[in-house]
């Protein structure tokens, strides 16, 4: 892709714009930067003039963003995220033999993923990873992930999915609830159940599945990430119904207790997920055939 130079934005000119709309003063923009208020100045006109619209409104010896100024703040604070973070790992791999940027869901990363890593590192020293979070698919061509692990079906605009696993569900309880031993009968429908926002008829599939009334399956509290619904069940705030391999941990020390084991395969699976444009790299090859082991070697 042959980028315009007539069209590539002035970092410099859009730091001072987004320091000057953060502190309302130019004054005060210029301290931060350590230029002066002229120089300021001169460079949010600059960006006005090459976006040929008014950023700022002068009010009463103060600057107050106008209505273009507030539409363009958020895409400035994001392209100086974005080149913030492109230098950063730049300088983190500088001295790497490879890098591997992945992108993966918040909770099988911090929960499955993160304890696993080592390993993929010991069998490729030099590696550095990237690893951030996402929830849903995205462009490859305007992020910077090389990889990504996707939990639904194998469809991901201009990628190319490889299976990894299914995912299987079964309740689980712990702090007050485990005091009598819990035991899941119809009688679990007049505890609190814990619910996953992305998916409100979890419970509902469940308890039919297992031959349990489904009447009040939709009561209880809503969490929107696994992660939060783990501690949750923990505390005691009600019975909730989750993947085996997200709570090893508390399954091993008795922070929960799975109520009655009967594991449901979810509609959806794991994916690992590389984009069509180009060859994977070989860092990325070896750490997909490395999870593939990985979620192999679990069953």
């Amino acid at each position: 892709m042959i980028l315009s130079r007539k069209l590539m934005p002035d970092l410099v000119a859009i730091q001072a714009f987004e320091c000057a709309a953060r502190h309302a003063s130019f004054t005060r923009a210029g301290r931060e930067l350590n230029l002066t208020q002229s120089a300021v100045s001169r460079q949010v006109k600059d960006l006005e003039g090459y976006l040929g619209a008014l950023l700022f409104e002068r009010i009463r010896q103060r600057v107050v963003l106008s209505e273009d100024g507030r539409r363009f703040l958020p895409e400035a604070r994001k392209l100086l995220q974005q080149a913030e973070e492109t230098m950063l790992r730049a300088m983190s791999s500088a001295d790497a033999k490879s890098s591997l940027s992945i992108a993966t869901l918040p909770t099988f990363g911090s929960r499955w993923l993160s304890p696993r890593l080592p390993d993929f590192l010991r069998q490729h020293p030099g590696v550095i990873l990237n690893v951030g979070s996402r929830s849903a698919p995205f462009d490859f061509e305007e992020e910077n992930f090389e990889l990504a692990i996707h939990y639904g079906q194998p469809v991901w605009a201009r990628a190319t999915c490889t299976y990894l696993c299914s995912e299987a569900i079964l309740p689980v309880a712990g702090g007050a609830l485990l005091a009598s031993g819990p035991k899941l009968t119809p009688a679990i429908l007049n505890e609190p159940l814990l619910h996953l926002a992305t998916r409100p008829r979890l419970w509902s599939q469940w308890l039919e599945w297992a031959g349990l009334s489904g009447e009040t399956a939709y009561r209880g509290h809503r969490f929107d990430q696994f992660s939060m619904i783990i501690e949750a069940a923990v505390a005691g705030m009600g019975y909730a119904l989750l993947p085996r391999y997200l709570i090893e941990q508390e399954l091993k020390s008795g922070e929960l207790q799975v109520v009655l084991d009967l594991p449901m395969e979810t509609e959806n699976c794991y994916y690992a997920v590389v984009p069509e444009v180009g060859m994977p790299s070989p860092t990325t090859q070896h750490f997909v055939s490395w999870l593939i082991n990985q979620v192999g070697a679990q069953g």
